[in-house]
């Protein structure tokens, strides 16, 4: 290892390195939350259901809120909504709601905007795709948007627990 003694170095640039030193450490260790606003509170999410099923609801109540699934396993189920939108729910071993996928084909009616299910834009690729996901923290879930790129574009919004 290469040793400089500080005498070599101005004051102004041990100061530099020590402040970049912190800054690195901060930026590993502490989360990106606590250094953003401080004393704000975290936006509530925009999107937190899918026909009045939630992350956490139990797997009975799902199934009689959406009707019967077309495929149904201990740990997740699939729906389909007038061939145009498919959705997938995932399940824990004690049978409450982990995830919820839902994709949106061509031909769908009432397609949300990412707007609308995120509460603000996400940026269009030049392909016309787009992706962005949203972590809620203290709701425990985060929530996605995805559009694929091409003249008929699958939308998929995908909301699922955080894991601790």
């Amino acid at each position: 290892m290469f040793c400089c003694p500080p005498k070599f170095f101005s004051q102004g640039i041990i100061g530099l390195c020590l402040a970049l030193g912190c800054s690195i450490v901060a930026a590993t260790f502490l989360p990106a939350t606590s250094l953003a606003q401080k004393g704000s509170q975290e936006p509530q999410p925009t999107f937190s259901d899918f026909k009045g099923v939630k992350i956490g609801t139990p797997s009975d109540e799902a199934r009689k809120k959406l009707g019967s699934p077309r495929e149904k396993a201990d740990d997740q189920d699939f729906y389909v909504f007038n061939d145009t939108q498919a959705v997938q729910i995932f399940y824990d071993k004690a049978g409450a709601v982990t995830a919820i996928s839902i994709d949106f084909m061509s031909g769908a009616n009432a397609v949300p905007s990412a707007r609308e299910v995120l509460g603000t834009e996400a940026e269009t690729k030049t392909d016309g795709s787009v992706y962005k996901l949203l972590r809620y923290p203290k709701a425990g879930y985060w929530v996605s948007y995805s559009r694929t790129a091409g003249s008929s574009p699958t939308i998929t919004i995908t909301m699922q627990k955080i894991e601790h």
